[in-house]
């Protein structure tokens, strides 16, 4: 009877031990985790940070000293990762997961990306780990910044700039993409090498010709065929850009006028203007 008595003590008193540490009061973070991504171009580009508040408290040059490694945020370091290689300020980057540090200063900024991304913060940082670090020039913000904050500016197609705000600091990055040789070996490969029957494949290969004003007669024959096999509002559309851009303006203006019916028919006002307006421009 002891022995039952005391195994049973024993197990019920495992189960309160664990049933008290499973308990626990939910509570707003200090520094609540927060995450940003950004299709860039191919690449997609995601930042996992935590974001102190001023509360009161002098950031730059107190709470965050000139000249000390800091985590650019707050708790756990932050993390920027890139699903390619990527160009930030001109330096080649691997694609994978970075701990991304700054060394802030009254005039300049150390941007750091370090290869360990498991500390807590700054402790046990160490420069052998770092994989890049280059200078970039704070700026004064319009407006104060109560909460940190990093996000994505100046978006372009195939690059974003990395801003990081908090006070009336910001400091930012630019990180840009590789874009054209790869869509122009898809289009080589899947256009140009094996004469498809997907007209889709021509309209795409024409409208990256046409947007980055590559060789338009190759893109009016591509748009051509797109056309003839299977024409849409869209496609037709910008047979009339392409056309204009190659000085055609009767037939770019009798392509406008056709993609402007289509669209109505298709109860879709947006090309119905976009057709207006280029309509208009052509006149």
């Amino acid at each position: 009877m002891t022995i039952r008595i005391t195994f049973l003590t024993v197990f019920c008193l495992m189960i309160g031990l664990n049933l008290a540490s499973a308990q626990q009061i939910q509570m707003p973070q200090a520094s609540p985790a927060a995450q940003i991504s950004q299709k860039v171009g191919l690449t997609d580009v995601r930042i996992e940070y935590s974001r102190p508040s001023m509360r009161g408290r002098k950031i730059f040059g107190e709470l965050v000293p000139y000249g000390d490694v800091w985590r650019t945020g707050a708790n756990a370091a932050t993390v920027i990762s890139f699903s390619t290689e990527v160009k930030i300020e001109g330096n080649e980057v691997p694609a994978g997961d970075y701990a991304l540090y700054a060394i802030p200063d009254k005039n300049e900024w150390t941007i750091i990306l370090s290869s360990n991304t498991k500390l807590w913060g700054a402790v046990g940082y160490n420069s052998e780990d770092d994989v890049l670090r280059f200078k970039v020039k704070p700026g004064k913000t319009g407006q104060k910044y109560e909460t940190m904050e990093i996000n994505f500016v100046d978006i372009s197609d195939t690059g974003t700039s990395v801003a990081i705000k908090w006070e009336n600091t910001r400091a930012k990055f630019r990180i840009e993409t590789e874009v054209d040789d790869i869509v122009m070996s898809q289009i080589k490969e899947l256009v140009i090498d094996q004469q498809p029957t997907n007209p889709g494949l021509y309209y795409q290969a024409a409208n990256y010709y046409f947007t980055n004003n590559k060789d338009m007669d190759q893109a009016y024959d591509w748009i051509n065929r797109s056309v003839v096999d299977d024409p849409k509002y869209w496609t037709v559309h910008l047979k009339a850009k392409i056309e204009l851009a190659l000085g055609k303006k009767k037939e770019a203006l009798e392509s406008a006028k056709k993609s402007m019916e289509m669209a109505r028919d298709a109860k879709n006002p947006d090309y119905v203007g976009l057709n207006e307006r280029l309509i208009k421009s052509i006149k």
